[in-house]
């Protein structure tokens, strides 16, 4: 019968060695995103049967790139996860491949399929498609990596940012039909098409992130 839970051995070692490093991170990318994606990442691949210690490990490892490039996060954070020998004590070389594959196939602006199950997991487990969640952090990076910007700015460069990744003619894809993140996406979609609505939506969270 398989487990309904990862090894408790690997998630002592994940939540002390491993996710602490989400600390170092913007805040769209701190640890409770990380443990967001992982919460995601286990009911997904309960829900088809998969590898419940892989899910994890990939969603825990799957943003650890930011230490460097974020235009290379997700290959960077690959080279982490095969490069960490503490690893082989819970997988095999084959494992270790496609949850180096699975991190790397992450990344929403992906062209490509993931190649595996597991890369549609941690895929679709890191697309925070609640359209508040999605608003707030694309305003947070705004806020951070844009200072220069005022109001209008920031509300131009955010408009862009999503016509660009998330309308029906953007680059976000789902890989796991009939998630919660398909009908979250329609609803963004919909107040995307709706700019004086978002704009109400934008105001008050920014004025929020502001304070």
């Amino acid at each position: 019968m398989m487990t309904q839970n990862p090894s408790l051995d690997l998630v002592e070692f994940v939540e002390t060695k491993i996710l602490p490093q989400y600390a170092n991170f913007d805040k769209a990318h701190n640890m409770e995103h990380a443990t967001r994606v992982i919460r995601r990442s286990l009911d997904l691949a309960r829900k088809i049967g998969a590898d419940l210690n892989m899910a994890y490990t990939i969603a825990a490892y799957h943003d650890l790139g930011l230490s460097g490039p974020r235009a290379i996060h997700h290959l960077t954070s690959g080279k982490i996860l095969i490069a960490d020998a503490r690893l082989k004590r819970w997988f095999s070389t084959d494992q270790l491949k496609m949850m180096k594959e699975a991190v790397e196939d992450h990344r929403a602006s992906a062209s490509r399929t993931p190649r595996s199950i597991y890369g549609k997991i941690v895929a679709e487990a890191d697309r925070d498609i609640d359209p508040e969640t999605v608003i707030r952090r694309t305003i947070q990076y705004g806020l951070a990596n844009y200072p220069e910007l005022n109001t209008e700015g920031h509300w131009q460069r955010f408009m862009q940012h999503m016509n660009e990744k998330y309308s029906v003619n953007g680059y976000i894809r789902l890989w796991i039909q009939g998630s919660e993140n398909e009908r979250k996406l329609n609803e963004l979609r919909k107040l995307i098409t709706e700019p004086k609505e978002m704009r109400k939506v934008f105001d008050k969270l920014f004025e929020d992130e502001r304070r």
